[in-house]
């Protein structure tokens, strides 16, 4: 039995125990595995937007991106940019309000909690308060070093405001910026330019409620060199419930729907694949042994190579996307060696650019793939052959047009008989983006699209898989009369 003492000894230790945490989140903090991805880009880019559904952890991911670079404190599963000395950066919102209210929040905790944050209350040595605005900080001095009772040195964090104008965001030289919500053109210029000497980094975390604006444009069309997006749905936020989820997506009015539920930026009528995503997805399942199967590539080095596998159910003509790959700068040893457990059996559909030679070897890359084990189909794909005038049909005559492939593809989504298995990312991700400009596809960032189509395309030639074949059994019945 315990004593008084004991047991008020005992909460004492629970209660301080409790107040550590509290004061030390950035120790404990966990991402998910799209956050991750975000942390892990900035080890190669200096430009990062995670471009997410609202309230699925975006801020939250980005404050704590930016506690380890003040603090010098990176995790051992660390997988991004890290920093080998005391930095200066900014952390950026719509107003003085909304930055205090989010990015400050999540930085420091509430103002009646500082240190309740990313940021572990140890390392907050001072701050000064913004004039007029209540409870806003404008600067933080944070001690860098990892810790304990010997500090390197000091970083520095300012809180800016796009409503104080492009003119605030001028003249400073930093080793990082954090934009928190979608800023002007303007205003995400002159940030980059503050990285510049130090060859810093800058990340935005938004929804793009805007639509396809030059901030959005710059990641996820023009693909400027150094730059890097993220695209996180409510799917991706692990502290959802399925009900939870379900309930969040109906709140949502139509339209705003996909920006708020998906990251995805409004395309309008460009949209190639105008459908839900909702009605082409299902449950993956174990493919018929009856269905014919067929997998397309769409060759890349410096844009990634792609490859599909598809599932054709012909009693009900529905075609279903199985299994996808994405990878740049793969050899073919290496996107082969991925691939081939698919099924060796598999045949592979190809686009014209096969025929073309490797400067080194002289091996066309058709050929390069065949010698790794895929087995390529003799010729490029192209649609089913038409009759000629003596009604023959002559493979290769029905042409490789991309729009054809297009709008049959479309046709089936429409019908219901075009589906693809729920957990193939890269696939809805290419879809969400797929456009028209001017009235002509845009053909950027199609690669697991085009090598989907490729196999639609071939189908005519898809397999189903064979039976195991079963060693002959001799029986032995004795000697003969």
């Amino acid at each position: 039995m315990l004593t008084r003492g004991q047991k008020l000894e005992l909460i004492a230790l629970h209660e301080e125990k409790q107040r550590r945490k509290r004061e030390n989140r950035l120790r404990d903090y966990k991402a998910y595995a799209k956050q991750v991805e975000f942390h892990a880009a900035g080890k190669t880019y200096r430009e990062r937007l995670l471009m997410a559904a609202n309230q699925v952890g975006k801020t939250w991911s980005a404050g704590f991106e930016t506690s380890m670079h003040l603090t010098g404190r990176y995790p051992d599963w660390w997988p991004g940019r890290t920093f080998d000395k005391a930095v200066a950066g900014w952390a950026a919102g719509v107003t003085s309000e909304v930055t205090r209210d989010s990015v400050q929040r999540v930085l420091c905790g509430r103002i009646n909690a500082i240190g309740t944050g990313a940021i572990p209350a140890s390392a907050i040595k001072d701050k000064s308060m913004k004039r007029g605005v209540a409870d806003a900080i404008d600067t933080l001095v944070i001690r860098w070093g990892g810790g304990g009772d010997v500090q390197a040195s000091e970083s520095l964090l300012g809180f800016k405001s796009y409503d104080q104008g492009r003119a605030k965001f001028q003249a400073e030289t930093l080793d990082f910026v954090w934009l928190d919500e979608e800023p002007e053109e303007e205003i995400y210029t002159e940030s980059l330019t503050r990285t510049n000497a130090t060859g810093g980094i800058v990340l935005m975390t938004f929804t793009p409620l805007q639509g396809m604006t030059n901030t959005v444009k710059r990641f996820v069309l023009d693909k400027v060199p150094g730059t890097s997006v993220t695209s996180m749905t409510i799917e991706d936020a692990e502290h959802y419930t399925p009900e939870q989820r379900a309930a969040i997506i109906a709140s949502y009015p139509a339209h705003e729907r996909e920006a708020r539920t998906k990251g995805i930026p409004t395309l309008g009528s460009g949209k190639i694949y105008p459908v839900t995503e909702e009605s082409i997805t299902v449950e993956p399942f174990e493919i018929p042994k009856h269905w014919a199967q067929i997998c397309g590539i769409d060759f890349g080095w410096d844009h990634p190579s792609a490859a599909g596998r598809i599932a054709w159910d012909r009693d009900a003509d529905v075609i279903y996307v199985t299994a996808v790959h994405r990878q740049r700068e793969q050899t073919p040893l290496m996107f082969s060696a991925t691939v081939k457990p698919w099924g060796e059996w598999l045949p592979w559909a190809w686009p014209h650019d096969g025929l073309q030679h490797d400067k080194g070897s002289g091996q066309a890359l058709r050929d390069q793939y065949d010698a790794q084990g895929l087995k390529m189909l003799k010729d490029k794909a192209t649609h089913p052959p038409v009759p000629n005038d003596k009604g023959e049909l002559i493979e290769g005559s029905g042409g490789n047009g991309v729009e054809a492939g297009v709008q049959e593809i479309l046709d089936r989504m429409l019908s219901g008989r075009f589906k693809v298995f729920k957990h193939l990312a890269p696939f809805f991700e290419e879809m969400r983006m797929y456009h028209r400009k001017d009235g002509k596809i845009v053909k950027l960032d199609d690669d697991v699209l085009s090598a989907v189509r490729y196999a639609y395309m071939m189908r005519r030639f898809a397999s189903t898989k064979p039976l195991p074949s079963k060693p002959i059994v001799y029986r032995n019945r004795g000697p003969l009369a």
